[in-house]
């Protein structure tokens, strides 16, 4: 049977992807006493690829629109590897905080309206367990020229 999170995930029409493998020397999550800790996930779709819209630098290469998408994609990975940590959704206490990271030039300044794509999705699963502290990061690039990543910390029980 499943439970109340899972049955949120398909009321919202979403279907947890197999987690991504990591592409270098890290682990895809740590577990440490009640805190899970998810490394940065990349806004791959269901096929586990990069769509070209989500490809470059947020106002040169992506649009806003299309990052936010990349973000809330990235929280949908987020959420994948956190049941492989833990199994049960249902466990989850709060989620803690946010990471984000968006690729842009160094003038584009809208990089808390794109992490609101993964934010908002952490409230519409969690509820108000989903509200969680965050910090939202411009850079140069990112891993297989991904315009968003995202990483989080959870507690549970």
């Amino acid at each position: 049977m499943a439970g109340q999170i899972e049955t949120k995930l398909k009321d919202l029409g979403i279907a947890l992807p197999t987690p991504a493998a990591p592409v270098a020397n890290y682990v895809p999550f740590v577990v440490a006493g009640n805190l899970v800790t998810i490394s940065g996930q990349l806004c791959l779709g269901s096929d586990g690829k990069l769509g070209s819209e989500h490809v470059g630098r947020v106002g040169m290469d992506v649009t806003a629109e299309s990052a936010k998408d990349a973000a809330r994609l990235c929280a949908i990975n987020v959420i994948a590897q956190l049941k492989a940590a833990i199994g049960d959704l249902d466990r989850v206490v709060r989620c803690v905080r946010l990471g984000g990271f968006i690729a842009s030039p160094s003038d584009f300044t809208g990089h808390a309206g794109i992490m609101n794509g993964a934010s908002d999705l952490m409230v519409e699963v969690f509820g108000d367990k989903g509200r969680h502290a965050r910090s939202t990061i411009g850079v140069s690039g990112l891993p297989l020229g991904a315009s968003v990543e995202v990483e989080a910390t959870f507690q549970v029980e």
